[in-house]
């Protein structure tokens, strides 16, 4: 069964430790198992946004809901990552650097009770194709909001320092299209 603080503290242990996020792909693996689980400790999702579950210097975890339709544009983390979906659907479409902006280089989806370990250089895209909102618990090798990152405008795939207003706005757009009230309402 999921616990929050066991979770928070077993990722904590293991950013310690040696194959850090080999180990926390385990502990999320295990996590979005039991997706029901998982819910009832996080809730069921009724809206698009991020809650921080655990932040510090070296480690973030969230509790990311992406919103029905949903498209969020290329971007990069800068530091390793573990996506588990515990609800829903994500489609990752991949990039890499190109002379000029970026080019294609795969898709991945990922369903319900799904993993998957990002490294530190991916650029990646999310949509959710569902009518739905996705759930996933996102854990970052860093301080997520503190790490200077790039986004790219998805139309001409030009470079831009991450701009967090965009991303708010998206998920507060994503809210409006819910009929769901704003938090800051």
């Amino acid at each position: 069964m999921f616990d929050k603080e066991h979770f928070i503290e077993d990722c904590r242990a293991a950013i310690k430790g040696k194959d850090a996020q080999a180990v926390i792909r385990e502990h999320v693996a295990r996590a979005v198992s039991e997706p029901s689980q998982l819910m009832r400790i996080l809730g069921e999702p009724k809206r698009a946004g991020v809650e921080t579950i655990y932040k510090a210097d070296d480690l973030t975890i969230l509790n990311l809901c992406w919103g029905p339709g949903m498209v969020f544009k290329p971007h990069d983390h800068r530091m390793w990552a573990v996506i588990g979906i515990y609800t829903g659907r994500e489609l990752n479409t991949f990039f890499r650097r190109a002379e000029r902006g970026l080019t294609r280089h795969g898709t991945k989806e990922l369903n319900a009770k799904d993993v998957a370990p990002l490294g530190a250089t991916i650029i990646h895209a999310v949509t959710n194709p569902l009518e739905r909102i996705t759930g996933a618990i996102h854990v970052y090798g860093g301080d997520f909001f503190a790490t200077p990152r790039s986004e790219w405008d998805p139309n001409t795939l030009e470079e831009q320092p991450y701009n967090v207003e965009h991303t708010m706005r998206a998920f507060e757009e994503s809210n409006a299209r819910l009929g769901v009230k704003s938090h800051h309402a």
